[in-house]
C-alpha cells in the first residue's frame, strides 16, 4: 500500500509552521474554506486552519466567536444539530472527511471529542464507561477490553485512583475525575486526533492542573485541538494558537508569537484585555 503524502502545516499567510529547531511540522488536520450556518445564521466565515501533528493547537476568542462550532466541524459533530450546514473541506491525513461515502461515525471514532461538561454515562460503571465505544464497535474479546481499559485509564492518569472501584458508577467520581474518565473513554477507541471543548471550565484549579499536565503528556502520541476561554491556559498547554473573532480566523501562529508579538491589532487588543 502506498504511504500517504506527508503534508506540512502552514499558517494563515501560507508560511510553514515549524518546531523549535526550525523543522517543518507535518500536518494532521486541515480545514479549508470552511463556512458554517445554523439555519440562516452564519457562525463560521471562510476559515482555513492547519493543525500540526502531535502538537496542541489552542483556539481562543471571545464568547460567541465560533470556537466550539468550528471544532464540531472537525469531526462532523455539528451534523447532530438541526438545520446546521457547512461548506468547505476538512482533511485528516490528506483524506477529505466530507467526501461522499465517508461515514460520520467512523470520522468521530478517528477524531475523538471531550466536552465542556463531563458526561459519563450514569447507568454504567467506571469500567464500562471507558470501553463502551469499543463494545459499540463490536469488540467482544474480554482480554482485549480489559487491556484497553487499563491502558486508557493510565493514559488519562486515572488508573491508580479508580482501579479498585471499576464497578462503581462513573458519576460517583469527582468533577475532575469524571473529566479524565471522559478522556479515557475517548482514548479507548484509539483516535488520531483529540478535540477538547473547554475541558477545564467547570473544574477547580487543582483538577485543571491535572488536565493540563495530562494534555502535555498526551501530545507525544496525539494531535490535540483545545478550545479555551482562558488565555493563561492556552499559553501553558499549547504549541500553536488560533484567534477567532466573529466567526473569522484572525491570526494563527506559534503560541509564543501570538502572545508576545501578534501580527494583527485585533489579536493584540484581545490578548491585552482591551475587549473580550
Amino acid at each position: 500500500m502506498p504511504q500517504p503524502e506527508v503534508l506540512e502545516s502552514r499558517d494563515r499567510a501560507g508560511a510553514l509552521l515549524t518546531d523549535t529547531e526550525g523543522e517543518p511540522l507535518p500536518l494532521a488536520m486541515g480545514a479549508q474554506n470552511v463556512s458554517m450556518w445554523y439555519g440562516s445564521k452564519r457562525a463560521i466565515d471562510n476559515v482555513s486552519l492547519d493543525m500540526p501533528a502531535k502538537a496542541v493547537t489552542a483556539i481562543i476568542g471571545p464568547s460567541g466567536c465560533g470556537k466550539s462550532t468550528f471544532i464540531r466541524a472537525l469531526n462532523r459533530m455539528h451534523e447532530l444539530v438541526p438545520h446546521a450546514r457547512i461548506e468547505g473541506s476538512v482533511f485528516l491525513h490528506g483524506q477529505n472527511l466530507y467526501a461522499s461515502g465517508v461515514d460520520p461515525a467512523v470520522v468521530r471514532r478517528r477524531v475523538g471529542m471531550v466536552f465542556q461538561k463531563s458526561n459519563p454515562f450514569p447507568t454504567m460503571s467506571i469500567g464500562e464507561n471507558v470501553i463502551v465505544g469499543l463494545r459499540l464497535n463490536g469488540v467482544g474479546d474480554r482480554k482485549f477490553l480489559n487491556e484497553r481499559l487499563e491502558q486508557s485509564l493510565r493514559m488519562a492518569a486515572l488508573w491508580d485512583e479508580v482501579k479498585d472501584d471499576l464497578h462503581k458508577s462513573g458519576t460517583s467520581l469527582s468533577g475532575g475525575q469524571q473529566q479524565r474518565l471522559c478522556i479515557a473513554r475517548a482514548l479507548a477507541v484509539e483516535p488520531e486526533v483529540l478535540l477538547m471543548d473547554e475541558p477545564c471550565s467547570a473544574l477547580d484549579p487543582i483538577a485543571t492542573a491535572k488536565i493540563e499536565e495530562l494534555i502535555q503528556g498526551l501530545k507525544t502520541q496525539y494531535t490535540i485541538v483545545i478550545v479555551t476561554h482562558n488565555m493563561q491556559q492556552a499559553g501553558r498547554v499549547s504549541d500553536f494558537t488560533a484567534f477567532f473573532y466573529m466567526g473569522r480566523l484572525i491570526e494563527v501562529g506559534s503560541t509564543t508569537k501570538i502572545f508576545t508579538n501578534p501580527s494583527e491589532k485585533q489579536t493584540e487588543d484581545y490578548i491585552t484585555g482591551r475587549f473580550g
